[in-house]
C-alpha cells in the first residue's frame, strides 16, 4: 500500500444498504395493506348483534348536586324516573355518558335524544346513541361495569312493546 492512501472498510456495527431497502420496503407494504384494507373493508368482519329481547330507552340528566337523574323515556315522548347515580358514584357509568354527550356536542346534535339500552339473547348488553348511531358494547368492559347499566333494567319493570322480562343472569355472568 502507498502511504497516504486510506483504505475504506465498513463499521462492524454498519447495517448493509440491501436490508435497510429490504426493511423500508416492508414497511411500506405494511402501510399500504392497511390502507386497502380499512378504505376497502376487505380482511374485517361484522358482526351481528343478537336479536335484543329487552329495549328500553333512557334520559341522563345532571342534577345541581351533581347526581344523575336516571330516566325511562316513554312512548310520546314522557319519562320516569327508575334510578339515580348519586354524586361521586358511578364512575365508569359517567365516564360513559361523558364521552358520548362528548360527541353528541361536537357533531352539534342536541341533548335530547334518548340512549337505548338492549339486552340481547346473547347475553350481549349494548347503549346505543340515538343522536349520533354509536354504539358501546359493554361486556368489553367487564361483568362489573356491566352491571352499571344492566341495574336499569332490573329497575324498570315496565315492558317495551320490543322486550319481554328475561333474567339478567346471563349479563351477571358475563
Amino acid at each position: 500500500m502507498k502511504a497516504g492512501a486510506m483504505t475504506h472498510r465498513a463499521s462492524p456495527d454498519a447495517v448493509p444498504k440491501p436490508a435497510l431497502i429490504g426493511a423500508a420496503a416492508l414497511v411500506l407494504c405494511a402501510l399500504a395493506a392497511a390502507f386497502v384494507a380499512r378504505t376497502s373493508g376487505i380482511g374485517t368482519t361484522q358482526t351481528t348483534p343478537a336479536e335484543p329481547v329487552r329495549v328500553i330507552d333512557l334520559r341522563f340528566t345532571d342534577r345541581a348536586d351533581g347526581a344523575v337523574d336516571v330516566r325511562r323515556v316513554l312512548p310520546g315522548g314522557s319519562d320516569r324516573p327508575i334510578g339515580l347515580i348519586a354524586s361521586g358514584d358511578g364512575g365508569f357509568q359517567r365516564g360513559v355518558l361523558r364521552s358520548l354527550t362528548r360527541e353528541r356536542r361536537l357533531n352539534g346534535t342536541g341533548q335530547q335524544a334518548p340512549f337505548r339500552l338492549s339486552l340481547h339473547l346473547d347475553g350481549g348488553l349494548i347503549l346505543e346513541d340515538l343522536a349520533t348511531g354509536r354504539l358501546i358494547d359493554l361486556r368489553a368492559f367487564g361483568p362489573t361495569n356491566t352491571q352499571a347499566f344492566a341495574q336499569f333494567l332490573r329497575e324498570d319493570p315496565i315492558d317495551s312493546p320490543r322486550s319481554a322480562p328475561v333474567p339478567l343472569a346471563a349479563v351477571s355472568d358475563q
